[in-house]
């Protein structure tokens, strides 16, 4: 979800302002996912690189994420839309990761819409994360279905589509594994300009093309 910062410079406002109507696009691009029957939606919040912003803007978009849970879960709720985090929250203030572990546990069981939030991840990290699992397992003959269920994915297919914001045209330590054959997607709109029409014409592109997997 990038360019909200430069979405605000160029109208000569605070960052933060920026992030406010990127949340207001989260919503939108999540509604707009449940009714094209989309199964997975994955956005990419804060990544374990963002640690490295100011204090201020990590304060406020955290503060603009607990917003979001608090207002949003009922609806979410409702939808039968399931939340589920990527990502390490040791490091995240323990009110705002209690309200996060809260909210995937009241949505754990519903069966419309999976949105994962990445937070505090990066792919890098996460492979980490899965050959200690296997050490500590003692695996010694590992496969590609024993590595994808050690990843915090686990039990999901791995994405279709990519879809990059604000004209980016790099990976940026996202799904590394995950996306090894994903459709890549790249578009110079700014997420807090991306809209429903957006989200449509990725998806009418997807389905312009011919996957191969690698075949003739």
């Amino acid at each position: 979800m990038d360019g909200s910062g430069r979405w605000a410079k160029r109208r000569s406002l605070p960052r933060a302002f920026g992030h406010k109507q990127g949340v207001k696009t989260v919503k939108k691009i999540v509604k707009a996912a449940d009714s094209l029957g989309i199964k997975v939606l994955t956005l990419y919040a804060f990544s374990a690189e963002n640690w490295k912003r100011p204090r201020t803007e990590i304060k406020t978009l955290f503060s603009l994420l607990k917003q979001f849970i608090k207002k949003e879960l009922e609806e979410l709720n409702n939808s039968s839309v399931k939340l589920r985090i990527l990502g390490d929250l040791s490091k995240f203030p323990e009110n705002l990761k209690t309200e996060i572990e809260s909210a995937c546990k009241i949505t754990s069981k519903n069966t419309g819409l999976e949105l994962n939030i990445a937070l505090n991840y990066g792919a890098r990290q996460e492979l980490l994360h899965v050959f200690e699992e296997m050490l500590r397992q003692d695996i010694k003959k590992p496969t590609e279905e024993i590595v994808s269920s050690f990843l915090y994915t686990a039990g999901q297919p791995d994405p279709d589509l990519l879809i990059r914001t604000s004209g980016e045209l790099r990976i940026s330590n996202f799904l590394l594994w995950q996306i090894a054959y994903s459709e890549i997607y790249i578009t110079d709109k700014l997420w807090p300009d991306f809209a429903r029409h957006d989200l449509e014409n990725a998806i009418a592109e997807f389905q312009k093309r011919e996957r191969r997997f690698g075949g003739i």
